[in-house]
């Protein structure tokens, strides 16, 4: 099971959701028609087959509103559940219930999709030696959320930012004139600990690399021929990661030329969201 978000990281982002719904006049319908000692019971629940991810997230919604609403898991965050299944209980003041829904199940719903649409890739590669990854083409603000949900479909994180690790692209190698040049000024500055990864197009830029003190390569837009020559030419001296136009049916290709990882964007920017539904019992 991956490890959830901290909540000191997940409070602020719930919260803002929340705030955004209620404004500055609350629920309007629901306070209206709900007494205001109403208890109520709910379950939420999948109406898809798919992967679970983004729970905590929901009961952290539910709990801002109201400390009092209870809500029981039923199903753990990376399992995967088949259209029907219960994935929580809840219990509490009727109001809290129906004033958080829709925010809890914005996340939970969209966290899970990227977790199902990631196992469905991670499933695609099962026996060969790549690993599916993320990007940085997150939703503003939500980067933390949906890189743990694709943790919880099985796949794996690239760097979180651009503070905790280097990775040189096309555009930073056109301002600086040459690959060397952009290494040279990357290792000059930054610490021995950091990473440094380079983008390359070409399996001339690759042989370039090669002679330079870096750690990974990005081989992009490749075809899996090319992906196969370029790991070969590595021959195992960095890790080499395959990216550009990758889905499901092309990812087992991509995989089988040998290289460690497959990076792709639309898991966080573009996977559908799953459906999922808050029934009151």
């Amino acid at each position: 099971m991956a490890a959830e978000p901290h909540p000191l990281l997940v409070e602020p982002l719930v919260r803002t959701a929340l705030l955004e719904d209620i404004a500055h006049g609350g629920d309007l319908t629901t306070d209206a028609i709900i007494p205001g000692d109403r208890r109520a019971r709910a379950r939420i629940v999948a109406r898809r087959d798919g992967v679970v991810a983004g729970l905590p997230i929901a009961a952290t919604a539910f709990s801002l509103v109201d400390a009092r609403v209870r809500m029981d898991v039923r199903a753990a965050d990376g399992e995967r559940v088949g259209a029907g299944a219960t994935l929580a209980e809840l219990e509490g003041p009727a109001r809290a219930i129906l004033t958080a829904e829709r925010t809890a199940l914005n996340f939970l719903g969209h966290l899970c999709g990227i977790a199902t649409a990631t196992r469905a890739l991670v499933d695609a590669v099962a026996g060969t030696n790549a690993r599916i990854v993320c990007t940085r083409k997150t939703t503003p603000g939500l980067r933390v959320l949906e890189k743990y949900a694709v943790r919880c479909g099985g796949g794996g994180n690239h760097r979180f930012g651009l503070d905790d690790a280097v990775l040189v692209k096309d555009n930073h190698i056109a301002i600086a004139g040459s690959i060397r040049a952009a290494v040279e000024a990357v290792r000059a500055r930054v610490g021995h600990m950091v990473k440094i990864e380079v983008e390359v197009e070409t399996l001339d830029q690759l042989r370039e690399l090669l002679a330079l003190p870096v750690d990974a390569v990005l081989l992009d837009n490749m075809s899996p021929t090319q992906l196969k020559e370029a790991v070969a030419e590595v021959n195992g001296r960095l890790l080499t990661e395959a990216s550009g136009g990758i889905d499901l049916s092309t990812v087992r290709a991509v995989a089988e030329s040998g290289v460690d990882l497959i990076s792709v964007g639309w898991l966080t920017h573009s996977a559908p969201a799953l459906d999922v539904a808050l029934e009151i019992a």
